[in-house]
C-alpha cells in the first residue's frame, strides 16, 4: 500500500481518466489522509470533488469542493466544480455566484460565461414560477407537519433538518409567518428552543426573526411571549452561531419598535401597539445588565454591546432626540465602565473576547459624539470622574490598577474626555510609578495607559521626562512578553510624539532593524495572545518608516499574512496600525518636492539637506508592492472597509485609500485587485472620509475603470456607483494625471450603455468635458473629445447640441481641423453621430463657422482610412439632410474628391469608404443635381 500522497495522486489521475471513478476516489481519500502540504490537500479535494460529481454524489462534490475553496479561495477549478455540484442540487443562487467568480477570474472562457447566462436564466424561471407555486400547497397543513417532523424525536435526521429549513423559508413570508402566528406556532417554537438541541434552536430563532421582520405588532407579541429575559438568556450562550441568531432577532424586533427596517401595513395593526418607548427602555435595561453578569459568555457581552452601539445613538444628527443616549448614560454608564476597566489577566474579570473591551470603548465614543450641549458632556465627565475616583485607592492596588485600566479605555474612545481623565489629580504620577511596581500586570496595565496617554504631545513631554528611563529599564529586564512588546511600541511611539528625538536608534544600539525583527517574530508567534501580537503591529507601524525595515519586512511573508490576518479582526487600533504600515511599505506618503536651487543653497551653507534612502527609489517601492499583491493585501483591505464606521475612523480610511492607489500604479495589477475585491471596496472610500482620502479613492477608480471591462470590474448597479467619485477627479484643482485617468474611465463607461451615458449627465460632468476639449495639453484634449463622442449617443447631450445659445457644435467642427490625429479620430466620429442623429445640426453645423466645409474636405482626404470614412459620413448626412446644403456641396470642390474617390475600384481595406461616396453620390443624382456618366 502506497504512503506518498503525490503517487496516490497520479494513481487516482490514471483512475480518473480511465472512467474508473471508485478507485479514482480511493486513492484520493488515501492521499487526504496522509497528505500534510496544504496546497496539495486543495488539489486533492478538488479532485475527489470532481469523482463525487461523476457519481452523481451532488452534496459531497460540494463539500469537497469547499475545502479546497477553503485553503484557496481563487481555486478556479474548485469553484467550477462547486457551481456544478450546487446547480444539481438546486441552489441556483450560490452557483451563479461561484460561476461569477469564474468568469471575473478567467473573463475569456466562454464556458463559464455560456454557465452566466443558462444559470440567470433558471434563476428567473424559478422567480417567476413561484408565486404559481405557492398557490398549490395548503400553508396550515405544511406547518403542522413540520412541526411533528421538528418535535418528534425518532425522526429522521434528514427529514428534521429539511422540515427546519422549510419552516424558516416560511417564517419569511407573510402569508406563512402569519399562519405560524396563529396556529399556536410561538408557542412550539419556544419547544423546540428549550429541547437544547442547537440546529432546532437555530430553526426556531431564525423563523421568528422572519416573522417579526416588518409587523410591529407581530413583534411586540411576540418580544412579550418569549420574555425579553429569555432572549438575553439565549443570547448569553457560549455558541456563537446561536448567540448570533438571537442576536438578530432582537434587532428584528428593536428595528420594528424604532419604526426601521422593511415597514409594511398590515390593516389595523397600529392600534394593537400603544407604546413602543416601554418596550425599547425594558430591552435596553436588559442589556446594559448583561454587560456587568458573570453568567453571560463573551460572545454574549459582545452582542449585547453591538445591540446598543447599534441602536442607542441617533443615526443622523440633524434628529433633535437623543434621549436614548441620555437614557443608557444616567443609567449605564457606569456599567460600560466597568467593561472597559476589566484586566483579563486578574482572577475576578469578566469572560470577554478579544474585541469586548474596544468594543465598548466605541460605544463610549458613540455616547459621548450623541450629545448636543455642554451641560451634558460635563454630566458624562463627572460620572466618568466619579466612578474612577471610587476605584483608586492607595491601600488597594488592585483597585486602583482598574482605575488606570478604565483611564485607558475611555483614550481608546472619547479621546478628549480621555485626556480631561488624564488631568484629574495623581492619574499621571500613578500611572508612572506603577512602571516601576514589581509586580507585573501593575506593568502591563500602566505601560498600556502610556501608550494610549502618549498620542498628545503635552502627555508625551511628560511622559518622556518621566517615563522613558522606566520604559527603557522594563523593555530590557522584563521576561514577559507582553510587557516587552508594550514597552517597544510606547518607545516606538514617544520617539515619533512631536518629532522628539530621545534616541530610539540609540536605543537599538544603532539599528531600527532589530527592534522591527523583534515585532515580526512576536508577530508571526501564533502562541501568544492576538491582543499582544497587535501591539507588534502598532510598533511596526512606526518602525517601517525606516526604508531598510519596510524592505525587510514585505520579504518576510509569515509576517505579512500574520498582520492581513488580524487586519480581518475589525479593531480600530489595528486597522490603523496596519494602515500605516502599509503606507510606509508602499510610499504612498505625502512627499516634498526638493526645489534644487534650494538644496544648493543649503549645502553651501554647511545646512543638513536630507537625501532620499537607496531603497526609497522608484525600483524598490515597485518590488515592494508586487511582495504585497502575492501576499493578499488586497483581499486584507477589502475587509478592513467592512469595518464598522466607528472602528474605521476617516484616518484610517485616507491610508487604506493611499495604499490602493499605489497599488493600482501598474496597468498589469489592476485585474488582480478588481478579482480580489478591490474595486468594490474602493467605492465607499471614494464617498466618505477625509478629502485627501475620497481623492485618492476615486483616483484608484479611475485607473481601474481606464482599462477594465465596468461589467466585471463593478458588476451590476455597482458601476453606476463609480461615476460620481470619476466625475469629482474633473476640477482644476486636482492634477493632470487624475483628470485624465477621470477621463478615461468615463469615455470606457460611456461606450457601455446609454443607462451610464445618462448618469454621467445627471452628475453635471458635461461641462467639465467640454471644458478639457479646449485644454492645450494633447492627451487631456484628446480623452475628453473621445469621451464626447462616446456620449452624443444621448439623446439628452443631443438637444444640449442642438440648443440655441452654445459653442458645443461650433468647438466639435474645429476640433476635426485639429493636427492631432487622435483627436480628429474622436472629434469626426462625434460629429458623424450628432449629424445622423440631428437634421438640425447639419444645417446648423455650415452656420457655426466659415471653415466648416474646408474642414470637411479635410476629413474626406485624410490619410488615415478612420478619420476619411467619418468625414465621407458627415458629408453624407450632410447632403441627406437638406437638397440646398446638398447643392452647396456640390458646386465646392468636395464633388471632385467624392467623384475621385467613388471612381476607385473595389477593394476589401478600403470598400467602406468607397461605398459611404458612392452613396453620396446616388443621392445628388436622385436630388437631379449630378448627371450619371454616360458609358460609350
Amino acid at each position: 500500500q502506497m504512503e506518498d500522497p503525490i503517487q496516490l495522486k497520479e494513481e487516482g489521475n490514471k483512475y480518473f481518466q480511465a472512467s474508473d471513478y471508485e478507485k479514482a476516489l480511493q486513492s484520493y481519500t488515501q492521499a487526504i489522509k496522509l497528505n500534510k502540504d496544504k496546497a496539495l490537500q486543495a488539489v486533492l479535494y478538488r479532485n475527489r470533488a470532481a469523482c463525487f460529481l461523476k457519481k452523481e454524489e451532488y452534496a459531497k462534490a460540494a463539500s469537497d469542493a469547499s475545502r479546497a475553496i477553503d485553503i484557496n479561495a481563487s481555486d478556479i477549478k474548485a469553484l467550477y466544480r462547486r457551481s456544478q455540484a450546487l446547480e444539481k442540487l438546486g441552489k441556483l443562487d450560490q452557483a451563479f455566484k461561484d460561476a461569477q467568480k469564474c468568469a471575473t477570474l478567467e473573463p475569456r472562457n466562454k464556458n463559464f460565461q455560456e454557465t452566466l447566462r443558462r444559470l440567470g436564466a433558471n434563476i428567473q424561471e424559478k422567480v417567476n414560477a413561484r408565486g404559481t407555486l405557492r398557490i398549490q400547497f395548503s400553508t396550515d397543513s405544511r406547518v403542522q407537519k413540520m412541526f411533528e417532523i421538528l418535535l418528534d424525536e425518532n425522526s429522521d435526521k434528514e427529514k428534521r433538518e429539511k422540515a427546519a429549513n422549510n419552516l424558516i423559508v416560511l417564517g419569511r413570508e407573510e402569508a406563512g409567518a402569519e399562519r405560524i402566528f396563529q396556529n399556536n406556532g410561538v408557542n412550539l417554537l419556544l419547544q423546540l428552543i428549550e429541547t437544547k438541541n442547537p440546529e432546532l434552536i437555530l430553526a426556531a430563532v431564525r423563523t421568528l426573526s422572519g416573522m417579526c421582520t416588518g409587523h410591529k405588532a407581530r413583534a411586540t407579541a411576540i418580544l412579550h411571549y418569549l420574555g425579553i429575559d429569555n432572549i438575553c438568556m439565549w443570547m448569553s450562550v457560549d455558541n456563537e452561531e446561536i448567540s448570533l441568531a438571537v442576536c438578530n432577532l432582537l434587532q428584528t424586533i428593536t428595528d420594528c419598535l424604532l419604526g426601521q427596517g422593511k415597514e409594511e401595513h398590515h390593516g389595523k395593526e397600529e392600534a394593537l401597539v400603544l407604546d413602543t418607548k416601554k418596550d425599547l427602555r425594558m430591552i435596553t435595561m436588559r442589556l446594559l445588565d448583561m454587560l456587568v453578569s458573570k453568567k453571560v459568555s463573551g460572545q454574549g457581552r459582545d452582542r449585547a454591546l453591538n445591540l446598543l452601539n447599534k441602536n442607542i445613538p441617533r443615526k443622523d444628527l440633524k434628529d433633535h432626540d437623543n434621549s436614548r443616549s441620555i437614557f443608557v448614560i444616567d443609567n449605564g454608564l457606569k456599567k460600560i465602565l466597568k467593561v472597559v476597566g476589566q484586566i483579563p489577566e486578574m482572577p475576578d474579570c469578566l469572560p470577554l473576547t478579544e474585541n469586548t473591551q474596544l468594543t465598548a470603548s466605541v460605544l463610549l465614543n458613540k455616547l459621548y459624539d450623541d450629545l448636543r450641549c455642554d451641560p451634558e458632556r460635563d454630566n458624562y465627565r463627572l460620572i466618568c470622574e466619579e466612578y474612577i475616583k471610587s476605584k483608586i485607592d492607595p491601600q488597594d492596588m488592585d483597585k486602583t490598577l482598574h482605575a488606570v485600566q478604565i483611564v485607558s479605555g475611555v483614550l481608546q474612545g472619547p479621546f478628549d474626555l480621555g485626556n480631561k481623565l488624564l488631568g484629574m489629580k495623581g492619574v499621571m504620577e500613578m500611572m508612572v510609578a506603577l512602571c516601576g511596581s514589581e509586580r507585573e500586570i501593575d506593568q502591563l496595565v500602566a505601560v498600556e495607559a502610556l501608550i494610549h496617554a502618549s498620542t498628545k504631545l503635552s502627555r508625551a513631554t511628560f511622559i518622556i521626562t518621566n517615563g522613558v528611563t522606566l520604559l527603557k529599564e522594563i523593555y530590557k529586564k522584563t521576561k514577559n512578553e507582553k510587557i516587552k512588546i508594550r514597552a517597544l511600541v510606547g518607545l516606538c511611539k514617544l520617539g515619533s510624539a512631536g518629532g522628539t528625538d530621545y534616541g530610539l536608534r540609540q536605543f537599538a544600539e544603532g539599528s531600527t532593524e532589530k527592534l522591527a525583527k523583534q515585532c515580526r517574530k512576536w508577530l508571526c508567534n501564533t502562541s501568544i495572545d492576538a491582543r499582544t501580537r497587535k501591539w507588534a503591529v502598532e510598533g511596526l507601524s512606526y518602525l517601517t518608516l525606516d526604508a531598510d525595515v519596510k524592505d525587510d519586512f514585505v520579504e518576510d511573508e509569515p509576517a505579512l499574512k500574520a498582520m492581513f490576518d488580524l487586519a480581518k479582526a475589525s479593531d480600530k487600533t489595528i486597522l490603523y496600525s496596519v494602515a500605516s504600515a502599509l503606507v510606509n511599505c508602499t510610499n504612498s506618503y505625502d512627499t516634498k518636492e526638493l526645489v534644487p536651487e534650494l538644496v544648493q543653497l543649503a549645502k553651501f551653507s554647511k545646512q543638513h539637506v536630507p537625501e532620499e534612502h537607496p531603497k526609497d527609489k522608484k525600483d524598490f517601492v515597485v518590488k515592494r508592492v508586487k511582495r504585497l499583491l502575492k501576499a493578499g493585501v488586497v483581499s486584507a483591505l477589502a475587509c478592513m472597509v467592512k469595518a464598522d464606521s466607528a472602528i474605521l475612523t476617516d484616518q484610517s480610511k485616507e491610508l487604506i485609500a493611499r495604499v490602493f492607489l499605489a497599488l493600482c500604479e501598474d496597468p498589469k495589477d489592476r485585474g488582480t485587485i478588481v478579482a480580489q475585491g478591490g474595486g468594490k471596496a474602493l467605492i465607499p472610500l471614494a464617498v466618505e472620509g477625509t478629502d485627501v482620502g475620497k481623492i485618492k479613492a476615486s483616483h484608484a477608480l479611475a485607473k481601474i475603470a481606464a482599462i477594465s471591462n465596468p461589467d466585471i470590474a463593478f458588476p451590476g448597479e455597482r458601476v453606476y456607483e463609480v461615476v460620481r467619485p470619476l466625475v469629482s477627479l474633473l476640477n482644476t484643482e486636482r492634477d493632470g494625471l487624475q483628470n485624465y485617468e477621470a477621463l478615461l474611465g468615463l469615455t470606457n463607461f460611456s461606450g457601455r450603455s446609454d443607462k451610464l451615458r445618462l448618469k454621467i449627465v445627471k452628475e453635471k460632468a458635461l461641462p467639465d468635458i467640454e471644458n478639457y476639449m479646449f485644454e492645450n495639453h494633447d492627451q487631456l484634449r484628446q480623452a475628453a473629445t473621445e469621451c464626447m463622442c462616446n456620449l452624443v449617443v444621448n439623446k439628452e447631450v443631443q438637444e444640449r447640441f442642438v440648443a440655441d445659445g452654445n459653442d458645443r457644435l461650433k468647438l466639435v467642427v474645429l476640433l476635426c481641423g485639429e493636427d492631432d490625429e487622435k483627436v480628429q479620430v474622436a472629434a469626426a466620429g462625434a460629429l458623424a453621430m450628432l449629424t445622423a442623429a440631428q437634421k438640425k445640426l447639419c444645417s446648423k453645423m455650415t452656420q457655426v463657422t466659415t471653415q466648416w466645409l474646408e474642414i470637411l474636405q479635410r476629413l474626406c482626404l485624410h490619410d488615415n482610412m478612420e478619420v476619411q470614412h467619418r468625414g465621407l459620413v458627415i458629408a453624407f448626412n450632410l447632403i441627406s439632410a437638406d437638397k440646398e446644403l446638398a447643392k452647396k456641396m456640390v458646386e465646392s470642390e468636395l464633388l471632385e474628391i467624392l467623384t475621385y474617390i467613388g471612381k476607385q475600384e473595389d477593394h476589401p481595406k478600403k470598400q467602406h469608404i468607397i461605398s459611404v461616396a458612392r452613396d453620396c453620390l446616388t443621392k445628388c443624382m436622385d436630388y437631379e443635381l449630378i448627371k450619371p456618366l454616360s458609358r460609350a
